[in-house]
């Protein structure tokens, strides 16, 4: 039966793609930020939602939480969106919507000729980061969590792969592996760190403990190596702003936790700066 459903899932989305497709990429983002304020509800558990941003955001007023949860849906639908316009966010016109700040960091890092872990969230159209990582010139593979639906991940696979970062690391054991394989040959890794993981650990997350991924500490503690955040959030309807922050060279007597915590505190005032443009459905503190 989950097969069925994914295939008929499958099936509406390849025609909404097309559809979106043919609208050029404003009335498709339009289209997209309208058709995910209106279905994303279907989608995900309100109480959930509202839950985790009220726990997290405790000053927050009922109007600020609806507008919140608003923001949040349409900029899953204007994500939808961009997926079909990626190829042309790589190579034409598109590109002039991203405005990135630090692409001296990018330069240093290909100077020193030494391999960082970048790390984000889910803010905005995160799919934006590791293309413009791999654009400039560094060297890079992102890790990547497949999608449930087997049809539409072999879709999303492509879509990455082919415009997005030609290094996809699957997320698990074997993808660790991996991530140590190209670090050896000099590759810098991207990865979000906002996820729930099986095999992370407990860590303060807006003051509640939360399963947090420990990959980026692993990796300064095995390799020394440093850590640089990125953030992104959307200007106005089209546009987007990309932060390259300066690499956190943490010490090698910090323990694991320690520079795990640091980098969620730094992903709350991120996600406290635009709450609206991160994704507040996933069951983060499960």
């Amino acid at each position: 039966m989950k097969i069925i459903r994914y295939f008929f899932q499958f099936i509406i989305i390849i025609f909404l793609f097309l559809i979106l497709k043919t609208l050029g990429y404003k009335l498709a983002s339009n289209l997209g930020c309208f058709i995910g304020s209106q279905l994303g509800p279907f989608f995900r558990s309100k109480r959930l939602i509202q839950k985790n941003i009220k726990n997290s955001l405790t000053k927050i007023n009922d109007n600020e939480l609806k507008k919140i949860i608003k923001g949040m849906w349409e900029n899953y639908g204007k994500i939808l969106t961009d997926y079909m316009y990626m190829k042309k966010f790589r190579y034409s016109k598109l590109q002039d919507h991203i405005e990135i700040e630090g692409k001296e960091i990018f330069e240093e890092i290909k100077k020193n000729n030494k391999p960082v872990i970048f790390v984000s969230g889910h803010f905005s159209n995160f799919e934006l980061m590791a293309m413009e990582i791999e654009k400039s010139g560094v060297n890079v593979a992102a890790l990547y969590r497949p999608l449930n639906n087997i049809f539409l991940n072999k879709i999303m696979e492509f879509i990455r792969k082919k415009y997005i970062c030609k290094n996809q690391i699957k997320k698990g054991f074997s993808g660790l592996r991996e991530m140590v394989s190209f670090f050896k040959k000099n590759v810098s890794i991207a990865l979000m760190i906002d996820q729930r993981v099986s095999e992370g650990i407990q860590s303060n997350f807006f003051k509640r403990p939360a399963l947090t991924t420990t990959i980026p500490a692993q990796f300064v503690k095995k390799f020394n190596c440093d850590i640089v955040p990125i953030y992104i959030k959307r200007i106005g309807k089209f546009n987007y702003k990309m932060t390259i922050n300066k690499p956190i060279g943490f010490s090698q007597n910090q323990t694991i936790e320690d520079i795990t915590e640091y980098l969620n505190r730094w992903l709350e005032k991120m996600i406290k700066t635009n709450p609206s443009q991160w994704i507040w459905s996933h069951n983060r503190w499960k």
